[in-house]
């Protein structure tokens, strides 16, 4: 979302007194008149910058207020210092009816009491939808949020640079692509891969593929894992991936922007999002014909890498005066052509085997697809893991360690005192 897809929830200490304030979804909200319509009421819907194209707003729009005979007040939100201000506004009397929530931070809320019980509604709306890009919208088996939309990452290459080294195929497993990376050093003047140490949501994806997380359950708490020898694993195939570049081991794909980087046309490949090709066509030294997409290969042919979902739920607020019309809201927002207008528009990855087709047009769409499918996930679904990425994440920490030399094991051990402090949320 300039794009963060995920972002951790500071403050969460102050999560805890959104229960006492935010009501149930039965507690009476506005209902619709003798005639089935909710006129002279309005629908305050909270999208992050960004998020809501205006061909998908301007038809979902016309529809609601053509049904519902009620107004739809879309209102804009910056992601910078969003988790506060979202906590603030569930613990107030007023709040937004609709909100939109990124994925992975929606089990902090609905532990809190701050979000309606959407589960009927799911049951209506949405029984196509992928598990894996619905399970984050769940917590302690209820529905929470439905899942709005998600991508994931794949690798944006440059055609020409994989034409001058002679590439002709896309890889179909790691080692063929790490050879073509090879390629790429030995028959060009190109840097093959742009890498920098500190790319989490790719580190997270290797995570999913070998079937660990970062943390654990101990007892009663959630603790480090990074020592468990699948997250060494991950990381050493992160560390073979970032050989082949030269971006800096402690920073992130946002300093500088990656897309930046790659579109000065001297860049083999990034690992992306799709909007992420937008950004680099601004450089001007590049066409969209340049740019491609392929899926991130894993180990064999028949499973792509793991890869992190990310991307963003709406909720309706446990407070809100406007159930039913909330509801209203999301039952045509999430419709099948309303969705498939927002993949074709935005690029995400279609969530159900009907959205498919709307995704032709969009080649990262499209090369994301099979991995989403086989070898998506997301980062730890607890409320406890809000605080690990604020920053400095500790989890980055670790990465540059072992990329400048450090072992694994020893790199786990430096930081897994903060990883337990912050899992504890006594930051």
């Amino acid at each position: 979302m300039k794009r963060k897809l995920i972002a951790a929830i500071g403050v969460a200490g102050m999560m805890v007194s959104i229960a006492a304030c935010g009501g149930s979804d039965d507690d009476g909200g506005s209902k619709a008149g003798a005639d089935g319509s909710y006129k002279g009421q309005t629908l305050t819907v909270w999208t992050m910058s960004g998020s809501n194209p205006p061909a998908w707003t301007k038809q979902v729009k016309a529809e609601f207020e053509k049904k519902t005979k009620a107004k739809l007040n879309i209102q804009v939100q910056e992601w910078n210092g969003i988790q506060q201000k979202i906590t603030t506004a569930l613990s107030e009397s007023n709040p937004p009816d609709v909100l939109e929530i990124g994925n992975t931070q929606t089990p902090a809320y609905a532990k809190t009491g701050g979000l309606a019980d959407l589960s009927d509604l799911k049951k209506q709306i949405g029984g196509d939808w992928a598990d894996a890009v619905n399970k984050p919208s769940v917590y302690e088996g209820k529905q929470y949020a439905l899942p709005w939309y998600f991508g994931n990452r794949t690798v944006m290459y440059n055609k020409k640079i994989w034409k001058q080294a002679g590439i002709t195929d896309t890889p179909k497993t790691r080692a063929e692509l790490f050879a073509d990376f090879k390629k790429i050093g030995e028959k060009t003047k190109a840097e093959p891969l742009y890498l920098p140490g500190q790319n989490w949501y790719f580190f997270d994806g290797l995570l999913v593929g070998q079937g660990v997380e970062p943390v654990k359950k101990d007892g009663s708490k959630w603790v480090s894992n990074l020592s468990d020898p699948k997250v060494g694993k991950a990381m050493d195939i992160y560390k073979q991936y970032q050989d082949f570049s030269k971006a800096p081991k402690d920073k992130d794909e946002a300093t500088p922007q990656q897309a930046t980087v790659f579109g000065k046309g001297n860049t083999g490949a990034i690992i992306a999002m799709g909007y992420e090709a937008g950004t680099a066509l601004q450089a001007k030294k590049l066409k969209a014909d340049d740019i491609g997409f392929f899926t991130i290969p894993g180990e064999t042919a028949d499973k792509p890498e793991g890869v992190f979902l990310g991307g963003s739920n709406l909720a309706v607020a446990a407070g809100s005066k406007n159930q039913d019309l909330a509801k209203e809201f999301l039952k045509i927002s999430l419709s099948v052509k309303n969705d498939g207008q927002l993949v074709k528009e935005a690029g995400w990855v279609p969530k159900s085997p009907a959205l498919e087709s709307y995704a032709k047009d969009q080649p990262a769409a499209m090369a994301g697809a099979p991995a989403a499918a086989k070898s998506g996930g997301t980062t730890p679904l607890i409320p406890e893991w809000a605080p690990v990425e604020n920053p400095p994440n500790p989890i980055k920490t670790y990465m540059t360690s072992v990329l400048n030399g450090k072992s694994s094991a020893d790199a786990a051990k430096a930081v897994e005192g903060e990883l337990n402090k912050r899992l504890s949320q006594q930051q």
